[in-house]
């Protein structure tokens, strides 16, 4: 597969189908690694004797280095080379996920799995190096198509983590990925358009700075990262705690049984890349407000969970389709907004959506600690009915550029 360039040094406004596809494997595999301990939490729980009630500070540490990363690393993407920084960045998450594999006490399991969150935000870099490299009536398809990587390697995480562990052990699951993130990076080093100069003069502290200047600027963005907050706090709550009711009695469910179910969610994501389309034709707007009025009913089959599975798996695929109608929308207005600020408008973005993963996972383990199931699914259904409420008080505003390749879309 061969390189793409452009005159000059800048990459071309072109992006081939095999390489658009190659970008959505390497996020999947990327950002798969911050989701694999979710259905290990009980193995964790007893391994390394972190109590049930806090064993979701797991997933809560990998996200707060995810939005570390987030913040700190994707806006280099508009300061220095992208080709270069996605090299280094997945050489270094191999790295951290061999230290996760071979942890020996909790402190050292919990600092590596940190630095993999921080490090798995190569995932978006390359998200906003296949918006620039696409043209302005496609750019939501391809977002749309590296954001279904993106979902099908978080969702697919969990089959994978629970089968390998069952076979080999938890640890082979940390020390699988390093290896093939390794074999990747040697793919994408190929591939990658190389670009001689930056696209903007900034120094770093500078880059920084005008992520947060670009959130008093920008209204959508504002709105748009406050509802990443909210529909991945309710992902969060779903899949950071799903794992505890199935493995006790009366379920009882193997790692392998309970990874399964990221087969039904992987199902949802494919919205994905159809919302990218519905973007690309100015129904931004209509699509988010369906979307989460889906997300907020998911509630409804979930609570079902103990009684039936068949239960579970619906409201599985509902709740990933809705978050991930929501979620292909919402980068896509956001980065026609300030094409030009591409990476520190998407990493200023996902950061809201760590923190939103963070509190979920945490929030959710907690309350399941403390009443139950049923307690944790009233709590989704609270977080998702309140990004639906933010939506409709916000619906009839437009950002400030539109949408490219259709009118203005609401947020």
């Amino acid at each position: 597969m061969r390189s793409e360039k452009a005159d000059g040094g800048t990459p071309a406004r072109a992006l081939s189908g095999r390489t658009t596809l190659l970008f959505a494997v390497a996020s999947g595999l990327a950002v798969a690694n911050v989701y694999f301990a979710q259905p290990l939490l009980a193995t964790l729980s007893r391994d390394f004797r972190i109590s049930p009630a806090t064993v979701g500070i797991v997933v809560t540490l990998t996200q707060i280095g995810y939005g570390l990363g987030l913040f700190l690393l994707v806006p280099l993407g508009d300061l220095v080379d992208r080709r270069r920084l996605v090299v280094t960045q997945l050489v270094l998450l191999a790295t951290a996920l061999i230290a996760t594999g071979t942890a020996a006490t909790a402190p050292i399991l919990l600092t590596a799995l940190a630095a993999v969150g921080f490090l798995a935000v190569v995932t978006q870099t390359l998200v906003a190096f296949a918006a620039s490299l696409s043209a302005p009536d496609r750019r939501g398809r391809a977002v749309g198509l590296v954001t279904s990587g993106i979902v099908i390697g978080i969702l697919l995480a969990r089959t994978v983590s629970g089968a390998l562990a069952d076979l080999a052990g938890w640890r082979s699951v940390y020390l699988t990925s390093a290896v093939l993130t390794l074999a990747l990076t040697l793919s994408l080093h190929r591939v990658l358009p190389r670009r001689a100069t930056p696209p903007t003069p900034m120094r770093y502290m500078q880059l920084l700075r005008s992520t947060l200047v670009l959130f008093a600027e920008e209204r959508v963005l504002r709105v748009r990262a406050l509802l990443a907050l909210l529909i991945f706090a309710a992902f969060s709550t779903l899949w950071s705690c799903v794992a505890l009711p199935l493995s006790e009695p009366p379920l009882s469910l193997s790692h392998t049984a309970i990874g399964a179910f990221g087969l039904a969610g992987a199902a949802g994501a494919l919205a994905a890349a159809p919302a990218g389309r519905l973007h690309d034709r100015g129904l931004a707007g209509w699509t988010t407000g369906v979307a989460l009025a889906l997300l907020t009913a998911s509630w409804l089959p979930l609570a079902l969970t103990r009684q039936s599975l068949l239960a579970l798996a619906v409201g599985a695929i509902v709740l990933d389709l809705a978050v991930q109608a929501v979620h292909v929308t919402s980068q896509s207005l956001i980065y026609a907004v300030r094409p030009d600020a591409g990476s520190r408008l998407i990493g200023g973005y996902m950061v809201f959506y760590s923190v939103g993963s963070a509190t979920g996972a945490l929030a959710s383990t907690t309350v399941y600690a403390m009443a139950g199931w049923g307690a944790v699914c009233v709590l989704g259904a609270a977080i998702s009915a309140l990004a639906l409420l933010v939506w409709a008080a916000t619906r009839n505003e437009t950002p400030r550029a539109g949408t490219t390749g259709a009118p203005s879309a609401s947020a």
